[in-house]
């Protein structure tokens, strides 16, 4: 339970100074219900996290996830399904 607790202030502290920076040119930086859904998603998740894709971490670790939807708890799975879905790049000006 500790370690879930120092895991998670670590989380909010790396995400916290990202706010502190400047975004992006462009505005490419994720929009405010995707930070919601990812952070709802990582304290939903963390144990299956550990449990299912040790020592994964980001992008490995949601594919992990995804690939064990099957067995991951229903409050993961929950918070999965209300991660918004990227759109697409715009297609190049020409």
């Amino acid at each position: 339970m500790k370690l879930q607790i120092a895991v998670a202030l670590a989380a909010m502290a790396i995400g916290g100074s990202a706010f502190a920076q400047e975004p992006p040119a462009g505005g490419g930086g994720p929009s405010p219900e995707m930070q919601a859904a990812a952070q709802a998603m990582r304290q939903s998740c963390a144990a299956d996290v550990k449990t299912l894709c040790d020592g994964k971490m980001g992008r490995e670790a949601m594919m992990c996830l995804r690939e064990n939807a099957e067995k991951v708890s229903e409050p993961c799975k929950d918070a999965m399904s209300k991660m918004p879905r990227r759109r697409p790049p715009p297609p190049p000006a020409g």
